[in-house]
């Protein structure tokens, strides 16, 4: 067991509030009430310490993809973004033959059984070919309640969130197999009216994949799956705060009508999040990179980002000038009560595991700790 360290000086951002001079002591990989005499103390004046991120959707890194890497390839991807203050990260697919999915269910699971992923995501297959996105149009199919169920068990208890377009046919049917089954039915990808989105939150769906984006706009007569999943107190909205996805104007209406508590930042990263520009795949599609921003070589469609949470994390408080705790709330707390993983991560409470970042007073990352182990090391002396 490593020996406990006593964290000291910081800006702690805890769930009742900020605490100026916090103090926080790490025992083995736990967060503990007391120190033991004589533990080494960390003087962090000048920083933030705030819970590790918690990521609910997350293609790849570090030129790594979830969707086709080997298992070296995809632990590579997971480090990439623990350096980037990410401790507990779901692994999503994109759309793919079936068989090929319930193979990658297989491979994800495992990882996520030894601890190294927090579960898995289907994004796709079950998605409208209206709102496709960086999806391959000739692999969709409608929600069959069976091969829902068939990526459910290829994903041996470690299938946490599906994406689904509800409107499809099946696809209340699957909403309900799949809240049936303790798996998160995600909207998304869809071009749902107001009403069927309606439908499919009472069937069970409690989340919405990327708020705002591969799904009808707002409209004033037709409001569509945008109104309807900010006004339900049942749904977490996630978003991606990287500045291409969204204009700070729709942050801004998220946060205002759906509040810190129903929003999860997420990253949607593919291959080249902490890596670079260049030429990837996408599961079979090919996506250019270009100043970070991720689109299809053929149509030009946002394919993904290369956002880490840590930017999230900056712009959200620098540019969207959001209070910090609001900020925690979204990148921590909120998609561990979704993930059922509460009373482990999420906030820095004794008793949890020793996960968090370390930021300076510009909110740039200086430190990462993960089970009570250095990530990134602060180098502070």
């Amino acid at each position: 067991m490593a020996p406990s360290k006593v964290l000291a000086g910081a800006r702690v951002v805890l769930p009742g509030g900020v605490v100026d001079d916090g103090r926080l002591v790490v025992e083995g990989t736990r967060i503990a009430e007391a120190a033991p005499a004589g533990a080494p103390v960390l003087d962090l004046r000048g920083h933030w310490l705030v819970p590790g991120f918690v990521d609910l959707h997350n293609h790849g890194g570090g030129g790594a993809s979830f969707t086709s890497g080997t298992v070296d390839e995809v632990l590579h991807g997971i480090r990439t973004h623990r350096r980037h203050g990410t401790t507990t990260l779901v692994a999503s697919t994109v759309t793919g033959e079936m068989d090929f999915l319930v193979q990658r269910a297989g491979l994800l699971s495992e990882l996520a059984e030894q601890g190294d992923l927090a579960g898995i995501h289907f994004e796709g297959p079950f998605i409208s070919p209206c709102r496709k996105g960086a999806h391959s149009e000739e692999l969709l199919r409608d929600p069959d309640p069976a091969e829902v169920r068939k990526l459910v068990d290829a994903g041996r208890g470690q299938a946490r969130m599906m994406t689904l377009a509800a409107e499809l046919p099946g696809g209340l049917d699957s909403v309900r197999l799949l809240a049936e089954h303790g798996v998160i039915a995600a909207i998304g990808h869809t071009d749902a009216t107001y009403e069927q989105t309606v439908r499919a939150i009472d069937a069970g769906a409690t989340v919405a994949t990327h708020l705002f984006n591969a799904m009808p706009a707002l409209g004033h007569r037709s409001p569509g799956p945008i109104a309807a999943l900010l006004e339900d107190e049942r749904v977490t909205v996630e978003l991606i705060n990287d500045g291409t996805h969204l204009h700070p104007a729709a942050l801004e209406l998220a946060f205002h009508h759906a509040g810190a508590e129903r929003v999860a930042f997420i990253t949607d990263a593919m291959d080249a999040a902490g890596f670079g520009d260049g030429r990837y795949l996408l599961g079979p599609l090919e996506v250019e990179v270009a100043d970070g921003v991720a689109r299809l070589v053929e149509g030009g469609s946002i394919a993904g980002s290369t956002l880490t949470l840590d930017r999230a994390f900056k712009r959200a408080v620098t540019v969207d000038r959001l209070p910090v705790p609001d900020v925690v709330a979204a990148l921590s707390a909120n998609p561990a009560r979704l993930l059922g993983l509460a009373d482990r991560v999420g906030s820095l409470e004794p008793g949890k595991d020793a996960d968090l970042v370390l930021l300076d007073e510009e909110f740039d990352l200086k430190g990462v700790m993960r089970h009570g182990e250095w990530v990134v090391d602060p180098q502070l002396g």
